[in-house]
């Protein structure tokens, strides 16, 4: 039985509506994470359109994250991503923990660096001032999904040093065991290829397009605390956030 809906005769180009078509069956559940799509030949057929428009629009499912193509196999939906909440600041091992994932950290390295000028900036210190860098890859579930690398004055960051980074988060630790309440956090969101080092830590492709976050975190008396970079793979993770409309004055009616 065909489960997809006729394409129409219109504008949009064929490969953006087989796309779509795709998608729909995939968001809906008739085509759950892991399973087998059609061949190339198969939707080609479904939609008599030729293999390079179904090529275009499987290129672009990919390009999302929602398809993965194993050679000799075939192509199949991905697996379901892990989420996180972006409308509160929480750690990651506590976000994780609450959707029942385990979660373990893997300390790269531990060091006391020259504050780039960047790093001085956010955390307020003299550009020729040191820093306490922490990097870690974060695995959920034994899957490499993040390289964090965090930067905090010496003076805490070599406190930390003592703590087992490999199990917990550093917000708890602040909050817990320092008695630092937290206040908020500011957030960038970019993306960036991974290079060797990212791939490396990540199990990815060089290239592969990583989404690349920057936070600086604020202690509840206005002091920066934490700035980090995220690097994130796309492909298991991605975050949510719920955007309330603002109040305002109505538009006018036509």
């Amino acid at each position: 039985m065909n489960v997809f809906r006729a394409l129409e005769t219109s504008a949009i180009p064929l490969y953006s509506q087989v796309r779509e078509r795709l998608r729909e069956r995939i968001v809906d559940g008739t085509y759950e994470p892991e399973s087998r799509l059609p061949a190339e030949s198969e939707i080609s057929a479904i939609f008599s359109v030729s293999r390079i428009t179904v090529r275009q629009a499987l290129a672009d499912l990919q390009n999302e994250g929602l398809i993965v193509k194993v050679p000799g196999k075939g192509t199949f939906v991905a697996q379901a991503r892990t989420t996180q909440d972006l409308a509160q600041l929480e750690g990651f091992g506590e976000a994780m923990a609450r959707r029942g994932h385990t979660v373990l950290n893997r300390v790269v390295s531990h060091l006391t660096v020259p504050a780039e000028p960047h790093v001085a900036s956010q955390l307020r210190i003299a550009g020729s001032a040191k820093a306490s860098e922490i990097r870690r890859v974060r695995h959920v579930d034994d899957q490499p999904v993040s390289f964090e690398v965090a930067y905090l004055a010496p003076p805490l960051g070599d406190r930390l040093r003592g703590e087992n980074l490999a199990e917990r988060d550093i917000f708890a630790i602040l909050e817990t065991d320092y008695d630092l309440p937290l206040s908020h956090a500011d957030v960038q969101i970019g993306a960036i290829s991974a290079d060797a080092t990212l791939a490396k830590a990540l199990s990815v492709e060089p290239g592969t397009a990583l989404l690349r976050i920057e936070r600086l975190t604020w202690t509840a008396n206005g002091a920066p605390l934490a700035f980090e970079y995220l690097y994130v793979r796309g492909d298991v993770f991605q975050y949510t956030l719920r955007l309330p409309r603002r109040a305002g004055p109505s538009l006018p009616r036509s």
